[in-house]
C-alpha cells in the first residue's frame, strides 16, 4: 500500500510498522469466552432487585455475553482497568444500570447518546434493558468504535448506532447531530464542565444529560457553574446511587453557536 507523498503529491511507500497490534479486532463466538464471566454473582442481583431493576428474560445473559466480550477484548485493547469479573459485575454493569432510573421516563423511541462510550458503559448495558430507546454511542478511538460495533452485532441489538468522532465534532454547529437528542449520558469522561461542555449542543431545548460521578460531584458542579450559566443550562438534580451519584443538567435554551469550541480546547481551558 503507498500514500501521497506530502511535498510531491506522489505515491510514496507505506513504511508504518505492521504487526499483531495493528490486525483488526474480531471477536470470536460466544462459546470461545470464559463462561464464568457470563455468570452474574448474586450480589448483582441483589443490588439490581434494590435499584428496582426488573429484567427481562435474557437480559442477564446479554449482559455477561457484553461483559465477557469487554473483557476478552481488553486483553488486546485498553477498555478498561477491571479485569475481575465479579468486580466488573458492580462497578460496571451495574453501575450503568443505575441510569434506568431517569432514563425510564423516556418515551418509545426516544434517541440518547453516549459521549466516549469507550468499551460500551454505560450504552451497551442501557441499550439491553431498553430495547424502546434508540442509543447512540460515540467514541473517537477507531479500534473502540470497531469493537462497539462488533459487540452490539454479536448481542443482536438494532437500537445501537455507533458513531466514530469527536463530540467536539459531533455537536458543532452544522451537525447533524447536535440538538437531535432526548438525553445524553456520561461515565468517567472528565470534569462537570468539560463535558457540560461537550454534552449540552447535541440534547434537544428540555433535554436532560446524566452524569455518572463519584465523590467530587458537588465540588464539581460549584466549579461548572460558570460553565452552565454560558451553556443554558441549570443543574436540576443530583441521584445517590449505590455506586455514586448521577448529575442531572437540563438545557434551557438553545446552545450558543459558539460551543462546543474546537477539538481539545473544552480540556485545555474549561470554562
Amino acid at each position: 500500500m503507498s500514500r501521497p507523498d506530502p511535498i510531491s503529491g506522489s505515491a510514496a511507500p507505506d513504511h508504518r510498522r505492521r504487526g499483531p497490534e495493528r490486525e483488526p479486532l474480531r471477536l470470536p463466538g460466544p462459546e470461545a469466552l470464559d463462561a464464568a464471566t457470563r455468570l452474574p454473582p448474586a450480589s448483582f442481583i441483589e443490588s439490581a432487585a434494590e435499584l428496582g431493576v426488573a429484567f427481562e428474560p435474557g437480559d442477564t445473559e446479554r449482559l455477561g455475553l457484553f461483559l465477557a466480550y469487554l473483557l476478552w477484548a481488553n486483553q488486546r485493547i485498553n477498555l478498561t482497568a477491571i479485569r475481575d469479573p465479579a468486580e466488573a459485575w458492580t462497578r460496571h454493569i451495574l453501575d450503568a444500570l443505575t441510569l434506568l432510573g431517569p432514563l425510564s421516563q423516556l418515551p418509545p423511541g426516544a434517541a440518547v447518546i453516549d459521549i466516549g462510550s469507550g468499551g460500551g458503559l454505560p450504552g451497551i448495558p442501557l441499550a439491553i434493558t431498553l430495547p424502546r430507546v434508540r442509543f447512540t454511542l460515540l467514541e473517537a478511538t477507531g479500534k473502540k468504535a470497531r469493537f462497539l460495533e462488533q459487540v452490539a452485532a454479536r448481542l443482536q441489538l438494532p437500537n445501537v448506532e455507533v458513531v466514530n468522532d469527536r463530540a467536539e465534532q459531533a455537536g458543532a454547529e452544522g451537525s447533524a447531530l447536535r440538538g437531535s437528542f432526548d438525553a445524553a449520558v456520561a461515565r468517567a469522561v472528565g470534569h462537570t464542565r468539560v463535558i457540560a461542555e461537550l454534552a449540552l449542543p447535541l440534547t434537544r431545548v428540555g433535554g436532560l444529560t446524566l452524569l455518572v460521578k463519584g465523590s467530587r460531584a458537588a465540588e464539581e458542579l460549584v466549579e461548572a457553574k460558570r460553565a452552565l450559566h454560558a451553556l443554558h443550562a441549570a443543574h436540576v438534580g443530583t441521584i445517590a446511587t449505590p455506586t455514586g451519584r448521577i448529575v442531572v443538567l437540563e438545557k434551557l435554551r438553545a446552545t450558543p453557536a459558539c460551543y462546543p469550541r474546537r477539538t481539545g480546547e473544552p480540556g485545555r481551558a474549561p470554562l
